[in-house]
């Protein structure tokens, strides 16, 4: 299982919410460049980013602090939030991420989603996040009519390779991700499965690596300490 450290952008800085709430922000760095490397040098050999106001606005106002934490080509970048059409994804695989994330238009545009994979294949996942077991978009902001199930069916039907699940409800709270749904996905998907959302223990990432999920993405746990990324590298 692969661990992701997550590094949250808004404004230039790295924060992280709550609940996917942006009235509950805290800063964490003025320099996410410098956390970057500090994950690196705690054994991190892929990261996790997400540009929250691209989430929530369909830009890329992070763009350049992205461009620069992907110039380091040992590691694995992947990067969300605000990726809604091919020129976005192109921007972003030009500087070196390896994998972009797709929420908002996999969700309402399933021709653009389709586009994307056949062109893009692996480099294309899919973010798939869930507010009271329905898919929410425009960074958590709105709930979809789509159940997370049969999304994700449909989904891996169409080539997608990679899904990212969080659970809302868990995001931010340290209280322990769903262990319960990633269980039910992973039994009824065989595509890549990353789990997100209120992971905070080693023991918790034992378990997910148990069920046979293939990453498991940290955020906040990281930053107060509670889980040391060496040792679960």
């Amino acid at each position: 299982m692969i661990i992701y450290p997550a590094i949250d952008l808004y404004e230039k800085k790295a924060v992280r919410l709550i609940k996917g709430d942006y009235a509950q922000m805290t800063i964490y760095s003025e320099n996410p460049t410098l956390v970057a490397k500090e994950f690196k040098q705690a054994g991190a050999k892929a990261i996790h980013i997400v540009d929250l106001e691209g989430a929530r606005d369909g830009t890329t106002p992070n763009y350049e602090v992205i461009k620069e934490i992907a110039s380091d080509k040992e590691l694995f970048i992947q990067v969300g939030g605000g990726i809604r059409t091919l020129e976005t994804i192109e921007k972003y695989l030009n500087i070196g991420v390896k994998r972009v994330i797709l929420g908002t238009a996999a969700v309402s545009e399933q021709n653009f989603l389709q586009k994307t994979v056949e062109k893009y294949k692996e480099a294309i996942a899919v973010s798939v996040d869930i507010k009271d077991d329905m898919v929410a978009i425009k960074g958590w902001t709105e709930v979809s009519n789509k159940d997370v199930f049969s999304f994700c069916d449909t989904v891996e039907k169409l080539g997608v390779q990679t899904i990212i699940c969080t659970d809302i409800s868990k995001d931010g709270m340290q209280s322990g991700s769903n262990l319960e749904l990633y269980r039910i996905l992973r039994d009824r998907l065989s595509i890549n499965l990353i789990a997100s959302g209120g992971v905070s223990t080693k023991e918790e990432l034992k378990i997910l690596s148990n069920i046979g999920m293939d990453g498991a993405i940290i955020g906040k746990a990281i930053y107060t300490g509670d889980i040391k990324l060496k040792e679960v590298v």
